[in-house]
């Protein structure tokens, strides 16, 4: 059991850490946003119907509106990686657990409690800041486009925790079908792409959209929600690491401080869960 758990934490942090490499490639290829989505989804497609077959024509109603809002996330999220910088787009992105404290008393019958109320009242502080010296039209777009993926990924989260475990895979599956068909007229005249940068959008798609789920996916199952979620934060720590180093792009003052507070108010929210309440919460994205 033990060697189970140390295999579950390693591959929950090599997901997180895989997530986290997303920015930096959507940087550094030349490609639009478009041809990013359709080159990756088409890749991370084709991964997912080998290994999960027929299982994907388990569609629910569930699982057809988690992948429309996987779809709104997956798009949002490179858009904004292409406008503002990768600290932007990926710490707004996790605002999404905030607003899922906020939101979930209606799905799931529960009263807000005073701890989450806080949560999300710091986490909006935090998300205000990106608002601070950005003056550029593309960063603002890019800004307010990266806090719609946050909109969706909080979407994406609430079917999934609605929906059961066995259709899970269904809407990350169906979502990258729907962004390779709504990509495909948009981009059929602009697909060209060096070997180089063909590799990078292969790594996008198997490795940092395919591998990563299936890690992180097969960590869930041994370890707790708490464990998950805290190791899941890599992500938006690591992410403007690795564009600072291969790409030069560092976030603003503001941007640092705003991600500081939102992933901040996130892991003393996983905290006190944990060793002053009972219950249970669990971010899958």
């Amino acid at each position: 059991m033990r060697k189970s758990r140390t295999y579950a934490v390693i591959a929950t942090i090599l997901a997180a850490i895989i997530w986290s490499s997303g920015g930096l490639f959507i940087k550094l290829l030349p490609q639009s946003a478009f041809t990013i989505l359709f080159y990756r989804s088409f890749y991370a497609g084709l991964l997912f119907i080998v290994i999960f077959k027929s299982k994907i024509f388990k569609i629910t109603r569930l699982s057809f509106l988690a992948s429309l809002f996987y779809v709104i996330l997956l798009i949002a999220f490179v858009n904004a990686t292409k406008l503002t910088t990768a600290a932007n787009a990926i710490f707004l992105q996790y605002t999404a657990p905030a607003f899922v404290l906020l939101l979930e008393p209606k799905f799931f019958n529960i009263k807000i409690s005073r701890v989450n109320a806080i949560t999300v009242i710091v986490s909006l502080l935090g998300m205000s800041l990106f608002f601070m010296d950005q003056f550029s039209i593309d960063s603002m777009w890019g800004i307010i486009i990266a806090a719609i993926s946050g909109l969706a990924l909080t979407g994406f989260i609430i079917c999934q925790r609605l929906n059961n475990d066995d259709n899970l895979e269904n809407s990350i599956i169906l979502g990258n079908l729907w962004v390779v068909l709504i990509m495909m007229p948009l981009v059929y005249d602009n697909l060209s792409a060096t070997k180089s940068e063909h590799m990078m959008l292969l790594f996008l798609g198997l490795i940092q959209i395919g591998l990563g789920y299936i890690l992180f996916t097969f960590g869930q199952k041994i370890l707790t929600a708490l464990e998950s979620s805290l190791i899941a934060l890599l992500e938006p720590i690591l992410n403007p690491l690795w564009v600072v180093l291969g790409y030069g792009e560092f976030p603003s003052i503001w941007a640092c401080i705003g991600g500081a507070i939102i992933i901040s108010a996130l892991v003393i929210r996983l905290l006190y869960l944990e060793y002053y309440t009972d219950s249970k919460y669990k971010i899958s994205t």
